[in-house]
């Protein structure tokens, strides 16, 4: 940085970031409801944290347009839908100057089909205004209904969020929440958020959410992966991709491209990462 130039903060550069983000999906036709952050109503979000990326949902037929918009603006694929996360929701972009954006292709936990999803969603939206341009948001209900099931992911920084969206709530406020997560087909995601996952033992998709709500090892969240594939063919192609190394992340780690050699390494040092996690999960105490 020269003497000429000043950091732009990040609740700042988040707000223009959203702003950009907006005006190239208007430009292209795409719609897209903002999540998550600074997107969500002050009143479901006491505490305020922007965050660090901005989080957006995109209709999923729109999905290839947003992707050759970003493209054609700047944007880089620092994460693919590939290799994010064991739900394959989301592909991250990097720019220069605004940072990061997920691009939600889903929201992991709604059973119902995306699109008609997307859809319900978009319906009852409303509008932010992030440097003075209007962005779509879920609708209250629906914004509380995302912070819940993102808590269902196991993150710590969001059990603040589902502590005041729905044990804190007030009883109407809840039955609404009830109602979307039954109309979302979102059950088992929510159920696992608010610690009454074990009602769904036996299910597809309980191994996995237990996996990822519980900070499981790498090994219970692949046979996770493995048991909430829906067919036999994706459970033959989890099982091929399993001990595959995610080139992306490790470029991430390394802040370059890996070379050959410590793409080799790290297939090797795989197992043996896992190795260790489930041996000091076993050597876990109770209750922790």
């Amino acid at each position: 940085m020269n003497d000429h130039e000043t950091a732009i903060p990040l609740g700042v550069r988040l707000r223009l970031g959203r702003a950009a983000v907006q005006t190239i999906a208007d430009r292209a036709g795409v719609d897209i409801l903002h999540i998550k952050g600074d997107a969500v109503e002050p009143e479901l979000r006491p505490l305020r944290r922007a965050g660090t990326d901005i989080d957006v949902l995109v209709r999923p037929t729109h999905v290839a347009a947003m992707d050759r918009a970003l493209r054609a603006y700047g944007w880089t694929v620092y994460s693919s839908f590939a290799n994010g996360s064991p739900f394959g929701h989301a592909q991250t972009y990097a720019h220069g100057m605004w940072g990061y954006v997920d691009v939600h292709r889903l929201f992991p936990g709604i059973g119902l089909e995306p699109g008609d999803a997307f859809t319900r969603l978009w319906r009852n939206r409303h509008t932010m205004e992030f440097a003075g341009t209007p962005c779509p948001v879920p609708a209250r209900t629906e914004q509380a209904t995302v912070l819940a099931l993102n808590a269902a992911r196991g993150r710590s920084d969001s059990l603040q969020d589902l502590r005041h969206v729905w044990f804190d709530a007030a009883a109407d406020d809840r039955s609404r929440i009830e109602s979307l997560v039954a109309e979302l087909d979102a059950r088992i995601a929510f159920d696992a958020a608010i610690g009454q996952l074990d009602r769904h033992r036996g299910k597809r998709d309980y191994r996995l959410w237990k996996a990822v709500s519980e900070n499981g090892t790498r090994v219970e969240e692949w046979r996770g992966r493995v048991a909430a594939a829906p067919t036999l063919r994706l459970r033959v192609l989890i099982l091929l991709k399993a001990p595959m190394v995610n080139v992306e992340h490790l470029g991430h780690e390394l802040g370059r491209v890996p070379s050959r050699r410590e793409i080799a390494r790290e297939f090797f040092a795989r197992p043996v990462r896992g190795l260790r996690e489930a041996r000091a999960k076993r050597r876990r105490p109770w209750g922790r």
